[in-house]
């Protein structure tokens, strides 16, 4: 999955290699949150011939609030739907165990930010700033259940 985030982002938006490390921290974090806490999140992987056609996953960060993470379908699978199930997946889980889940993204992923529109997330705020060696606008979105 790292991997996969390092490759899609470098090659379509400029990124450089700390955004995959970044991406792998994170995973290995959540790993080991799983080893001590089963319950801590799940992540959904979608393959085809080819590997790793999609991921996304589900965080918690309390008893309450959950994070959305590692949402990426690769550049051959898109189009087909993939990236509207995970994400569907994700919310049904979400929402049977959080009050509220929030995510990051950029402003240039406008199809991902219409997805996460589409299924009732909000744009909260919207910040410039210099990440993974260019300047980007970061943005956290969120959505609440009930």
């Amino acid at each position: 999955m790292a991997w996969l985030h390092g490759w899609e982002y470098s090659r379509g938006y400029g990124l450089d290699y700390t955004f995959e490390a970044y991406v792998a921290r994170s995973i290995g974090e959540f790993a080991l949150a799983l080893r001590d806490d089963p319950d801590a999140g799940r992540v959904w992987i979608a393959e085809d011939e080819d590997g790793i056609a999609g991921c996304i996953a589900v965080t918690r960060s309390s008893e309450t609030h959950g994070m959305l993470h590692w949402f990426l379908v690769a550049e051959r699978a898109r189009g087909q739907g993939l990236g509207r199930r995970l994400l569907s997946e994700a919310i049904e889980y979400a929402r049977e165990r959080f009050d509220t889940v929030g995510l990051e993204t950029f402003s240039e992923l406008t199809t991902a930010g219409h997805l996460y529109r589409s299924v009732g997330f909000r744009l909260r705020d919207s910040t410039p700033q210099a990440e993974w060696g260019r300047e980007i606008n970061l943005q956290r979105y969120d959505i609440r259940f009930g």
